[in-house]
Formats: structure tokens, C-alpha cells, sequence
């Protein structure tokens, strides 16, 4: 069989072709930034207390009634308990004086039966405040992340298969068609659950054309052009769109407002149909070899070089387009099975650490967070570059694995060492991220054009499940406030040991089929 490198040589490898098609997916990949971590502010928990009715109380009583309770080391008002109204209103009105005539601290208490009332500082309203997700209704508000990623779960898992078996453009444009659409309609949601339905569905589109374009764009380029786009351009373009998101976030401070802010821009995207072709790999891999010819010749029209007359002569594909590539293939490969750990564990840190506050102002929080992902892009492009996988992504992880493990010894240190634990949490988000654009690289590059979807996807798939449970594993820090950083740390070190029992793919070509990578598996 022909190597497909080498039958399109005579492209090269930056013409005009590759060049619009490169700006063109990278530009489809900025809404997944700013889409992919709305929930940061969608359901960020506003400063609240109980609602005191508009009754006759002294002045005194108002500020009085609601409790002060001590948390982190500061006392403040209670957000979920209040002094009984109807004992407080009695002592109002027959003059007494709270803390002076009466101690506070023998009152009954009881809940926010009349509801809450929202601090406005920040936000005029998230999900939080619009479904009273606080209190006893707490752990709805990190469930709804949780049910964002289980939808990109489900997501990534069937849309790589029917990339593979329908083709990446077609997926491409269906993805971000789904979550262009749900992420609109989520502003008219009459209710929590409807708005987690909605999340859901939108959650389906999300990251799943993010894969497509990924591997669309591997596949169609070739040479250093083709590690540029995997490492730095798709990437990057998710980083920018990440930087935009405090933007939105902050001009449009109505979680209904910032929907439609971030799903708006979805709508542009759509006339790059006629601009960004189908896969010729994938076209060769079904047999539709006239079709991936029209392509190639199409490209070389445009870089203005002339395409022979018969380009895949010599194409051996018939066999491999009839075959039937199940999802029990990818798990019964030896590679699925430690692709899919390193992708749990990178997916894992990527998500759940881009979720930490690290200032006051969730706004400059959010920028810091996202603003590292640009070096480490940058840097995931020079180890490709230049160093062999397994050397790049275990070194990488084991950096930021042990950043976050040292996040323990600020424990034993004045809290004036606050900015030491936002660089150390900030050095370990710039190893996971880079560890996790090397992972997306390093898989493409093992696995074959009938496969490669199905298992990228399968290996997304599987970073979800880390995810999933990533709102809920922030919590432990309730319980002691470096928890979540030693768990977090020792996956990534965990991860790093487990990358040395893959295969190099270091300046080898893309497999065409399962057969090739076998052999170099043996």
C-alpha cells in the first residue's frame, strides 16, 4: 500500500489549501473554549443569606436576625439559618434589644422558609440564585457540572464511531450544530431539571467537534504542519477561547444573557461547510478513492501546483472499506487500554483544576487560569517537535504531578504564602495541560485512519468519567484544604509511570490500518 505522505508530496506542506484550512478549523474550535467552562460563572454560588420578609422590626432586629457563624476562621451572616421570625417580631415590638436585653445565642433558629436573598456585587443572577440551589439544595449546584460532562461523555464516545463510519465533517457540523442550538434554548429552562436536560444535550456537541476538527486536521496535513495543528493551533484556538470567556462573563452578568453571548457566535460557523473538506485518509479508507482524489486535486489547484493524473493508483483499500471496525476492536488493542488511564488522569486534572479560584475576582481568576494554557501549548509544540513521546509526556506530567503534591507543605507555612500556592496550582495546571495536548497528539498518532476517531473518542470518553466527578472531588477540601491536590498530584504521577509501556511514535507515519498498527506494536 502506498504511504499517503509521500503520494501527496507534491502539495508540499504550507500552500494556500493548507493554510485556509488550517485558520478555518482553529477558528471552529473557539467557541469549545469559552463554552466548555461557562458553567465556571453559570453556576458560581453568589453571597446569600435568608430573606427577611418586609415586616415591622426595628432596625436593630434587622440586622440582628439573621445569625453570625464562624467559617474559615471568619465570622459571618449564616446563609442557611435565620432567628425565628415570629419570636423575633414579638421581641421587636415589645422594645427589647438583641445582644442587649436578649442573648442571641438562646433564640430558636430556623431555615430560609421564605427564601433567599442574593448578593448582586457580582453577578445580577447565575443558576444558583434563579433555582435556590443552596442549602439543603447544595449539591445541585456541582451536580449540574457533573451532568454538563456526563453529556460530553456520551458525546465523545458516539460521535467518534460515527466519525469513522459516516466521516469527520459530517460529525464536525452536527456537534457544533447540537451545542450551538441546546446552549440556546437553556435560557428559556422553567427549571432546574429542564436546564440539566438541555445541559446535557448541549454537552453531547461539546468537545465531540472539538475532536472532529482535531482529527480532521491531522489527518489532512502532513509533515511539521501537522504537529503544529495538533499541539499548537487547535489548542490554542481552545485557549483564546477560554480568555474570552471572562470577557462575556463580565459585560454579561445574567446567566441568560451569557448564554446567548456564548451560543450566538456558534451561528457563524456553519457556511464553513463549503469551505472545509472531508478527510481523503478517511475517503481512502472507504474505498471512495475518486473522491479523495477530487480533493487533492482541488488542494493543488489552490497551492498552484499540478496534480498527476491518477494519484492512488496504487491504493489498496477495498478490503479495509468493507471491513467492519466495532468499538471491540479499539478495546481488545493493547494500546486502548493504556491510552485510556493517561486520558482519564490528564482529562481529569485538565477539567477539574480549570475550575479553582485563585483570586477574589473571579473574572481576573478565570484570565489566570486560561492565560497559562498559552505556554503550555507553546511548550506541548516544542516537545513534539523535538523529543520523543514517551520522554515528553512523562516528564511534563511528573512536573506538574509533583507541583501539586508540594501544595501540601503550605500546610505547615504562615498564610502569607497565599501567591506560592497560586503559582505551585498554576505550574501544575501548565504540566497537566501540555501532558493533555501531547496525549491528543500521541493517541492520533497510534492509532489508524479506521480507527482513529473511535479512539480518540473512546479515550475522551474515558477522561470524562474523571470529569464527571471532578465538581464533587473539589468538596473534599472542606474536609482538609490540600486533599484535593494530593489526589490530583499522585494521578498525575501515576499517569506519567504508565505512559513508559506505550509504544514510540516519534517521527513514524500515521498508520493506515489495523494491520500497520500492529506491526508497530510488535
Amino acid at each position: 500500500m502506498q504511504d499517503y505522505d509521500e503520494v501527496t508530496a507534491f502539495l508540499g506542506h504550507w500552500g494556500h489549501f493548507q493554510q485556509s484550512v488550517f485558520f478555518l478549523l482553529c477558528a471552529s474550535v473557539l467557541p469549545n473554549g469559552f463554552g466548555s467552562f461557562s458553567l465556571i460563572f453559570l453556576t458560581d454560588i453568589p453571597r446569600h443569606h435568608c430573606l427577611v420578609p418586609d415586616i415591622n422590626l426595628t432596625e436593630d432586629w434587622h440586622q440582628a436576625i439573621i445569625p453570625m457563624e464562624m467559617v474559615n476562621g471568619k465570622l459571618e451572616l449564616s446563609r442557611c439559618r435565620r432567628y425565628r421570625l415570629d419570636v423575633v417580631k414579638n421581641l421587636s415590638a415589645q422594645g427589647y434589644i438583641p445582644g442587649q436585653d436578649v442573648n442571641l445565642t438562646n433564640l430558636e433558629q430556623e431555615g430560609c422558609v421564605d427564601g433567599w436573598s442574593y448578593s448582586k456585587d457580582i453577578y445580577k443572577s447565575t443558576i444558583v440564585s434563579e433555582f435556590d440551589l443552596v442549602c439543603s439544595e447544595e449539591w445541585k449546584q456541582p451536580f449540574t457540572s457533573t451532568v454538563y460532562f456526563m453529556g460530553v461523555l456520551v458525546g465523545s464516545f458516539f460521535s467518534g464511531q460515527l466519525s469513522d463510519r459516516f466521516g469527520r465533517k459530517p460529525v464536525l457540523f452536527l456537534t457544533m450544530a447540537l451545542q450551538t442550538l441546546f446552549t440556546f434554548v437553556q435560557i428559556f429552562s422553567s427549571s432546574w431539571t429542564v436546564f440539566c436536560i438541555l445541559l446535557f444535550i448541549s454537552g453531547l456537541g461539546q468537545i465531540s467537534n472539538y475532536v472532529s476538527a482535531f482529527v480532521l486536521g491531522t489527518e489532512i496535513f502532513t509533515g511539521n504542519v501537522r504537529v503544529l495543528f495538533s499541539s499548537m493551533g487547535v489548542c490554542l484556538a481552545f485557549a483564546f477561547g477560554f480568555m474570552m470567556l471572562p470577557l462575556f462573563a463580565y459585560f454579561l452578568r445574567d446567566w441568560t444573557y451569557l448564554l446567548l453571548g456564548i451560543s450566538l457566535p456558534g451561528l457563524l460557523y456553519f457556511p464553513l461547510w463549503w469551505l472545509i473538506p472531508e478527510s481523503p485518509r478517511w475517503l481512502l479508507s472507504q474505498g471512495r478513492v475518486e473522491e479523495a482524489e477530487n480533493i487533492v486535486k482541488y488542494a493543488a489547484k489552490k497551492n498552484k501546483v499540478e496534480a498527476p493524473q491518477v494519484i492512488f493508483d496504487d491504493y489498496d483499500s477495498p478490503t479495509q472499506a468493507n471491513e467492519r471496525h466495532s468499538i471491540f476492536i479499539v478495546i481488545q488493542s493493547t494500546y486502548i487500554l493504556g491510552m485510556n488511564r493517561i486520558s482519564y488522569v490528564t482529562g481529569y486534572f485538565g477539567l477539574s483544576l480549570n475550575t479553582s479560584r485563585l483570586h477574589a475576582d473571579p473574572f481576573i481568576s478565570c484570565f489566570i487560569s486560561a492565560a497559562v494554557e498559552v505556554p503550555a501549548y507553546i511548550t506541548s509544540w516544542l516537545a513534539l517537535q523535538y523529543l520523543p513521546r514517551r520522554l515528553a509526556v512523562v516528564s511534563i506530567l511528573l512536573l506538574g504531578g509533583v507541583s501539586l503534591l508540594i501544595q501540601i507543605f503550605n500546610f505547615f507555612f504562615p498564610s502569607g504564602l497565599s501567591y506560592l500556592s497560586i503559582t505551585l496550582e498554576m505550574v501544575g495546571k501548565f504540566g497537566i495541560t501540555t501532558g493533555t495536548a501531547l496525549m491528543f497528539v500521541y493517541t492520533a498518532e497510534l492509532f489508524p485512519t479506521v480507527l482513529r476517531n473511535t479512539a480518540t473518542g473512546m479515550c475522551t470518553t474515558v477522561s470524562r468519567v474523571g470529569s464527571c466527578i471532578a465538581p464533587f472531588l473539589l468538596k473534599l477540601s472542606q474536609y482538609f484544604k490540600y486533599l484535593p491536590y494530593i489526589t490530583l498530584g499522585t494521578l498525575a504521577v501515576v499517569s506519567a509511570f504508565a505512559t513508559v509501556f506505550l509504544p514510540e511514535s516519534f517521527g513514524r507515519p500515521l498508520p493506515q490500518t489495523i494491520e500497520q498498527m500492529h506491526k508497530r506494536e510488535r
